[in-house]
């Protein structure tokens, strides 16, 4: 009973993991910059455009005009995320063929523990990278913020939404995988095995 409950939980893990890392990718909220001469307006900045929102207009986006123009950490964040995304996708496709409760491939027990074993590296990787880009982002912040060159009266941007969402998304993956991970070194026990040794020691206790 132990064993597909840890992979059901490995496998929601992820999922939810992935569909963070998605959402992480995507939303415009990485950083955050609010303006001490207007305090109705919050600039935010994601990894493909930068956003401000209005308490009366609502949210004015722009997507931002080249890729290189972007900041080194906001470059390699975008190839880190989509690396991360597609990495567990593949990981959900290969740990679900892997499933115990999936009929499919039951007399072939090696290949599924191939399967879960990969699927739960690959949540490992997607994790990790979604923990990278986030974090490089948030030390970067870090050290702007504190930045002793900038003058005080210039604004300084702030952690966003997106960074806890994406370290959240990362510990979902790394938990996943690791669940699922756990599973292959145990051994399953069959109800048919188990009746099989009550039997045969009930058999031994006679003749003693």
């Amino acid at each position: 009973v132990c064993r597909p409950t840890m992979q059901l939980s490995g496998i929601l893990f992820s999922l939810l993991g992935w569909v963070l890392s998605c959402l992480t990718t995507y939303l415009p909220q990485w950083k955050n910059l609010n303006l001490e001469l207007n305090e109705l307006e919050i600039w935010t900045m994601g990894l493909w455009q930068a956003c401000v929102v209005q308490e009366e207009g609502g949210m004015q986006c722009k997507d931002f005009d080249s890729f290189l123009a972007l900041p080194p950490e906001l470059r390699i964040s975008r190839i880190l995320m989509f690396f991360s995304n597609g990495s567990g996708l593949l990981g959900l496709l290969l740990s679900g063929f892997g499933l115990d409760c999936l009929k499919i491939g039951e007399r072939q027990q090696e290949q599924k523990k191939r399967l879960l074993l990969f699927g739960g590296m690959l949540f490992w990787i997607s994790g990790i990278t979604a923990i990278v880009p986030v974090s490089w982002v948030a030390h970067s912040t870090v050290q702007e913020f504190w930045d002793e060159n900038v003058p005080d009266i210039v604004p300084r941007w702030d952690f966003g939404e997106a960074l806890f969402v994406g370290w959240l998304a990362g510990f979902c993956l790394v938990l996943g995988g690791s669940l699922l991970n756990c599973t292959i070194c145990s051994t399953e026990v069959h109800p048919s095995s188990v009746h099989y040794a009550v039997a045969e020691q009930q058999d031994q206790c006679q003749h003693l």
